[in-house]
C-alpha cells in the first residue's frame, strides 16, 4: 500500500515546497492520501460480504463463518482507535452479512413451519444433506421428496452405516405415513464415482465402444453397479451422460468436463450404450436419468458457473438429441434438464426453468416421465436467485428440482416455490400433475412403498382441502377460484 502511494506521489516529491490544486504541501497531501487508502482495507471484504454463503463458497463454509465472527470481534476490540471511515464501512459489511442470514433463517422458520403450501411444492424437491438430524425433519414433515448422497455422507464411513442412514430416514417416512423418499446419486463411472471408494469405482462406460456387443456389455455394466446401488438403499442413479463428446475441453471449463464424461461422438453408439446400462440398473430396482438436456456438447461456457446459450435451431441439434429422444422413458428413467439456454425455443430462460422447453419435451416428444433439473446451486441460474428459479421450474411442469451441493439452499428455494402457489404462478392443478407422474413412475419402478400414495392424500391434494377451506371460511382471499385455470398442462 505504502508502494502505491509512493508510486502517486513520487513526481511530487522531488519539488520541496509545490503545492497542489488542493494548496496543500506535497508530503502532507501523501500523508493524507496514504491514511484513507489505508482507513479503505475493509472494502476488501466487499466481495466475500455480498457473497455470504454463496454454494461456490460451501467447501469454505467454516472458514466463512470464522471470517466474520472475526471480523465483529475485531471490530469491538478496535472500535476507539479506527478511522471514522473504517468504522463505517466495517459496520456496512457486518450490517450486509446480518440482513442475509437474518433473512435465510426466516425463510427456514416459515420452511420448517410445515405449512401446506410448503409441503405440496416440497414434495419436488431432492436435498443433499451434512447433517442428519436435519434432513430427518424435512423427511418426516414431508418437505422434501427425496435426498441426494454423495461422498461427504460416506466420507470415513462404513457400507453398513450408510445403508442403515438411508434405511432410517425411510422408516421415518413410513411412521409419517409419507410416501418413501427418492435416493439419488451421482455414480456415473471414470471421473464421476461420487459413491467410491464405498462403492467399488467402475470404468467409464465409453470404455464399452470397442465391445463386439456394446449394448450388452452395457446392461452387464448396469447390472453391476445397480446392484451395489440398490444394496445401499439407492433409487436414482443420474447417469448416463448421454451429451455427446466434444473434440476438447474448453479452457474455462473447471468442473463438467464433459470431453471425459461423455460416451462418445456418434449418437447411435451413445443411444446403444446408455439404453443397455438403463436395462442393467432397471434389472436391479434403480432408474437411471439422461442428462444434460438439451446437450453440452456445443456450449461454450461451464454452467458450473456462468450462464450458457446456444443459439443452434432444433434441426441443428437433431444429432445432439437423438439420444435423449430415441431414450426418453426408456427403462422408466428420468431425464435432466441443465441450465442452458436455447435460443430458438426460449432465449430468456434455461431449459431448467423454460416451460417452452418443458412443452416442447411433454407434447413433441410425448415424454410423460419425471423431468428433474440438474443443480440449482450452479452458477448459471443461482446468480437469478435461487428462490425465483427454483418456482420457474415447478411453474414449468418440472417434475424435480435438485439441491444438492449446498444443502442450506433448500430453504430459499422451498420458500420462494411455496410463495409462488400461494400467488398463483405455481398452478395446483399442475403440481397435482406432477404428482401423479412421479407417483405412477414410483409406482412402475417399484419403490412407491407403503406410504401415502393416492392421490387423495398427496400433499397438493392438502393444499387444495386446505385452499377451500379457507375460501369457504373467508370468501374472496388470495388464492382461492382466481388462481385455478380450467385445464392443467402436463
Amino acid at each position: 500500500m505504502k508502494r502505491l502511494v509512493d508510486a502517486v506521489w513520487g513526481e511530487l516529491d522531488d519539488h520541496e515546497g509545490r503545492s497542489v490544486s488542493t494548496g496543500q504541501p506535497p508530503r502532507a497531501l501523501r500523508r493524507s492520501v496514504q491514511s484513507v487508502i489505508v482507513a479503505l482495507w475493509p472494502l476488501l471484504l466487499l466481495w466475500p460480504a455480498w457473497h455470504y454463503q454463496h454454494p461456490l463458497l460451501f467447501s469454505l463454509r467454516d472458514l466463512e463463518t470464522g471470517l466474520w465472527l472475526a471480523v465483529a470481534c475485531f471490530t469491538l476490540w478496535r472500535w476507539r482507535r479506527l478511522p471514522l471511515l473504517t468504522r463505517a464501512l466495517l459496520l456496512a459489511l457486518l450490517l450486509l452479512v446480518g440482513v442475509q442470514e437474518t433473512h435465510w433463517r426466516l425463510q427456514r422458520e416459515r420452511v420448517l413451519a410445515a405449512g401446506p403450501t410448503a409441503r405440496a411444492v416440497g414434495a419436488h424437491f431432492i436435498v443433499g444433506y451434512t447433517d442428519f438430524a436435519e434432513v430427518a425433519e424435512l423427511a418426516e414433515k414431508g418437505l422434501i421428496g427425496g435426498i441426494y448422497v454423495t461422498r461427504r455422507n460416506i466420507r470415513g464411513r462404513s457400507f453398513a452405516e450408510v445403508r442403515g442412514e438411508i434405511a432410517a430416514l425411510q422408516e421415518k417416512r413410513r411412521q409419517a405415513g409419507l410416501p418413501p423418499l427418492i435416493v439419488a446419486a451421482d455414480q456415473e463411472g471414470g471421473p464421476v464415482n461420487h459413491l467410491s471408494p464405498l462403492l467399488e469405482p467402475m470404468p467409464h462406460l465409453a470404455t464399452l465402444t470397442e465391445a463386439a456387443d456394446p449394448g450388452q456389455m452395457a446392461r452387464r455394466y448396469g447390472e453391476a453397479q445397480g446392484r451395489t446401488l440398490a444394496a445401499l438403499g439407492v433409487t436414482l442413479n443420474l447417469a448416463p451422460v448421454v451429451d455427446l463428446k466434444p473434440p476438447k475441453r474448453l479452457e474455462n471449463d473447471h468442473l463438467s468436463n464433459i470431453p471425459a464424461r461423455a460416451i462418445g461422438s456418434d449418437p447411435a453408439a451413445v443411444t446403444a450404450i446408455a439404453a443397455g446400462y438403463l436395462d442393467g440398473l432397471a434389472i436391479e430396482g434403480v432408474r437411471g436419468a439422461l442428462k444434460h438436456f438439451p446437450g453440452l456438447r456445443r456450449v461454450t461456457r461451464d454452467t458450473h458457473l456462468e450462464s450458457v446459450r446456444l443459439d443452434a435451431t432444433p434441426a441443428a441439434m437433431t444429432a445432439d438429441w437423438q439420444p435423449f429422444r430415441a431414450l426418453a422413458g426408456h427403462a422408466d428413467s428420468a431425464l435432466m434438464v441443465g441450465h442452458v439456454a436455447l435460443a430458438a425455443i426460449d432465449g430468456q430462460r434455461a431449459a431448467s426453468h423454460s416451460p417452452a422447453v418443458v412443452a416442447m419435451l411433454r407434447r413433441d416428444w410425448a415424454y410423460n416421465g419425471p423431468i428433474i433439473t440438474d443443480d440449482l446451486n450452479m452458477g448459471a441460474v443461482y446468480d437469478l436467485g435461487i428462490a425465483a428459479v427454483a418456482a420457474e421450474s415447478l411453474a414449468a411442469g418440472v417434475d424435480l428440482a435438485l439441491v444438492s451441493y449446498d444443502p442450506r439452499q433448500i430453504y430459499p428455494a422451498l420458500d420462494g416455490a411455496a410463495e409462488a402457489l400461494e400467488r398463483g404462478d405455481i398452478t395446483l392443478e399442475r403440481l397435482t400433475a406432477s404428482e401423479e407422474r412421479i407417483r405412477g413412475w414410483k409406482n412402475q419402478a417399484g419403490f412407491s412403498g407403503s406410504g401415502a400414495s393416492t392421490s387423495a392424500n398427496s400433499a397438493a391434494a392438502v393444499m387444495v382441502r386446505s385452499t377451500e377451506a379457507n375460501c369457504t371460511a373467508a370468501p374472496g382471499p388470495k388464492g382461492c377460484s382466481t388462481h385455478r385455470p380450467s385445464a392443467p398442462l402436463r
